[in-house]
């Protein structure tokens, strides 16, 4: 195998390109790009928090949580990955209480500017469309048979 410390430089190039691979739906692209990362630097964190997104991109919310979660074990004060894991709960119907109160203590307590609008802005979400009810809103099932 080639020595790839050449590329060393460019990890977070490949890093960033997977997170707008991500954000332009093209999962395939953003596989590769994070299995570069691997290649590079197989302990960086960022990495898993990466494949979280991609998951949450999906919505597959257990995956997600899992991503997140293992990056939390390596690192518990991780903001980003606690912040994501709290957007990721706040999806799931019995676990809305808990992404909350993550959320709200990062707003309290993180140093980082942009995970502190992150949870606000997730907060205000929440509070307008996943918890109001009506259409844009959890509901209770209605039996529609007579």
């Amino acid at each position: 195998m080639e020595d790839l410390s050449k590329y060393e430089g460019d990890f977070f190039l490949f890093l960033e390109g997977g997170f707008v691979a991500i954000n332009q739906a093209n999962e395939d692209a953003a596989v590769k790009l994070f299995n570069a990362c691997k290649l590079l630097q197989p302990k960086n964190l960022l990495i898993t928090v990466g494949m979280g997104y991609l998951h949450l991109h999906k919505l597959e919310l257990k995956h997600a949580c899992q991503c997140f979660q293992g990056v939390l074990q390596e690192d518990p004060n991780n903001d980003i990955a606690q912040a994501l894991l709290a957007i990721t709960l706040s999806f799931t119907p019995d676990k809305i209480a808990k992404g909350e109160k993550i959320l709200t203590e990062l707003v309290k307590t993180s140093s980082d500017k942009q995970v502190k609008n992150v949870a606000n802005v997730a907060l205000d979400f929440i509070d307008n469309f996943v918890k109001k009810p009506g259409p844009a809103g959890p509901s209770t099932p209605t039996n529609t048979k007579s």
